[in-house]
């Protein structure tokens, strides 16, 4: 089959990606899942208005409130899940010069 890997018959649903400016960020944690794993810190940020949620290893984030953001998130019952290690500092070319 050529274009990639399916898992039966179900079309890949694409990524989803959002930008804006970090309005807040609460952190909880850190979170033992189960034994042998490290431990995950869960966020709660607020980009433009609208709620996401990150976990990941890391106790401390590339970003701040204030900063324009840019990542890859999935929509799920549970709201909205942002893609492990695709949060960052969105970069305007304009600012460069």
């Amino acid at each position: 089959m050529a274009g990639g890997f399916r898992r039966g018959n179900r079309p890949r649903i694409p990524k989803l990606e959002a930008r804006g400016t970090l309005e807040a960020l609460e952190r909880e944690g850190p979170f033992k899942e189960w034994l042998g794993m490290p431990d995950l810190f869960r966020y709660a940020l607020t980009v433009d208005g609208e709620e996401y949620s990150y976990q990941t290893e890391d106790g401390e984030l590339p970003v701040v409130i204030g900063d324009r953001v840019v990542f890859r998130y999935k929509e799920t019952k549970a709201g909205r899940w942002v893609d492990r290690n695709s949060l960052g500092k969105a970069i305007d070319p304009s600012e460069y010069q």
